[in-house]
């Protein structure tokens, strides 16, 4: 049985390009904060990725600060103005992503006051709603790029301007978004930016927060590494591959965006055709590769176990905690009961889908359903 792999917005594959440029420094092994020969060779090589990340994405080198992962950006953004402020108030959605979540729900205790805006039926949170909250005291607005469930877009650009406008900060968790769709901070404007390379066909285990020069972070991990914000040994081999891989996926951007959402519309064809399912998320303001749908009626888990066994890999809209469905804050949040939450499944495409895939997708998705419900 072939198996059909589409979960891109979770993980992508590494890229064979990608791979072989990480092989081709992986006998660079010396600390790049060392000054001898070894040191400036791995040093050499992680500089040269950051470098090319900076100017794809429109920033200067040393605003790119290399992290573990996405969720490590979007903790440094948010508890690193915060606590580096001290006090103030927090603006933030009720769909994002759970380390923003996370992030907020520590800051209230720390004392911090948070707002979150809550979205229409789309998933959409609108500039008129960050301007309504900001308060003398707001220190930071963050709101993401793309969600990770909807793939729905947020108009980033108009919520900065707002934000700088009453003298906030303003961050953006652009994880799903670049690499997905034309991005560059200096055009969006963000003080902040949270990026994770295995989103865009790079290695699992680096992500970087973009700092906007002039803006204080309190580092989470102590240390002198990353200009003093973020402590640890640098990895030159992932900071090649994350280099490489964000060049292929900004190169192949257009013809690839173009074809997912051509694939997009024949797979919500499909899965819009059967009886009682249901889009999550804009129509039309959406990222090229994604489609979550509510299947009313259906055992959510029976759903998203009988694809898996006919070959067919996707995601729950809510997340799996201890083989239980938890209901999705993201579909709550637009107005899904809990059942119905339940009994949502998010499908993302990637570079590697094809139609044939497509229509297995939906053939088995027929199935599961009928499944599902009987």
């Amino acid at each position: 049985m072939a198996l059909v792999y589409l979960d891109y917005a979770a993980t992508t594959p590494l890229d064979p390009e990608v791979q072989q440029a990480m092989r081709e420094v992986e006998g660079i092994f010396g600390n790049p904060n060392s000054i001898h020969r070894f040191g400036q060779e791995a040093r050499r090589v992680l500089e040269g990725a950051r470098e090319r990340i900076a100017s794809l994405l429109g920033v200067r080198p040393r605003e790119v600060v290399f992290t573990a992962s996405g969720s490590e950006a979007d903790a440094l953004a948010l508890l690193g103005v915060a606590l580096a402020k001290g006090k103030g108030h927090v603006v933030s959605t009720d769909v994002e992503h759970s380390a923003v979540l996370g992030a907020l729900r520590l800051l209230e205790r720390l004392g911090f006051a948070v707002t979150r805006l809550r979205p229409d039926r789309f998933g959409l949170v609108y500039p008129e709603q960050v301007e309504e909250a900001l308060r003398p005291d707001t220190i930071l607005v963050s709101v993401m790029a793309a969600n990770n469930e909807l793939g729905t877009l947020y108009p980033i650009r108009e919520m900065a301007e707002i934000a700088h406008a009453h003298g906030a900060l303003f961050h953006t968790d652009a994880v799903q978004a670049v690499g997905q769709v034309p991005f560059r901070v200096d055009e969006v404007g963000a003080d902040l930016v949270s990026l994770s390379a295995h989103k865009f066909y790079g290695p699992k285990g680096i992500g970087a927060l973009l700092v906007r020069q002039g803006v204080d972070l309190f580092p989470l991990v102590p240390g002198k590494q990353e200009g003093g914000r973020r402590g640890g040994t640098q990895s030159p081999v992932l900071a090649q591959g994350m280099a490489v891989a964000l060049e292929k996926a900004l190169r192949l951007l257009p013809e690839e965006s173009a074809r997912l959402l051509a694939l997009r519309r024949r797979l919500e064809e499909g899965l819009l055709a059967v009886e009682g399912v249901e889009l999550n998320g804009h129509p039309e303001r959406r990222l090229p590769k994604l489609v979550n749908v509510t299947v009313k009626g259906a055992d959510g888990e029976a759903l998203l176990l009988a694809m898996d066994l006919m070959g067919v890999a996707v995601s729950s809209g809510s997340a799996c905690s201890a083989g239980s469905l938890e209901p999705s804050h993201v579909l709550l949040a637009i107005g899904r009961s809990p059942r119905e939450a339940r009994a949502s499944l998010r499908f993302s495409l990637g570079r590697y889908t094809t139609e044939a895939e497509v229509d297995r997708a939906v053939e088995v998705f027929r199935e599961a359903v009928a499944r599902a419900r009987a």
